[in-house]
């Protein structure tokens, strides 16, 4: 996995990201949008088009392109080493909140899931 979507996108879920993502592997929980890390293929384009600069992968689908980064509105989408310092445990998160999911094929054929990580969950509403 390389893409991970932090803070930002919280409470905002604009799905710009999810327009622009090549293989679907951009998945959407109750409060923020998740990348899965075996789907994403990194090719990063999701991340320009985030109005609020935090994305996560779907790092099983994902295969790098990069086609999600530069459509981010918000800048919340990053490569796994660029993540901020400060946003760290989203990189867990992300990972994780597909644990129980596995790898799907694409966020199509799921839909909405009713959970977020409990990073995610725990925070307060957040005011953008």
């Amino acid at each position: 996995m390389t893409y991970v979507i932090a803070l930002p996108c919280v409470d905002v879920k604009d799905r710009a990201c999810i327009d622009e993502c090549p293989v679907d592997c951009i998945y959407e929980g109750e409060r923020s949008l998740y990348i899965h890390p075996d789907e994403c293929v990194d090719c990063g384009a999701c991340e320009p088009v985030c109005p609020v600069e935090s994305l996560y992968i779907h790092p099983d689908e994902c295969v790098d392109c990069g086609a999600c980064e530069p459509v981010c509105p918000v800048e919340a989408i990053y490569y796994e080493d660029d993540l901020p310092d400060e946003w760290a445990d989203y990189y867990k998160a992300n990972v994780e909140f597909f644990d129980d999911l596995g790898s799907p094929g694409g966020a199509a054929k799921v839909g909405v899931i009713a959970k977020d990580h409990p990073v995610i969950s725990v925070l307060p509403p957040q005011a953008h």
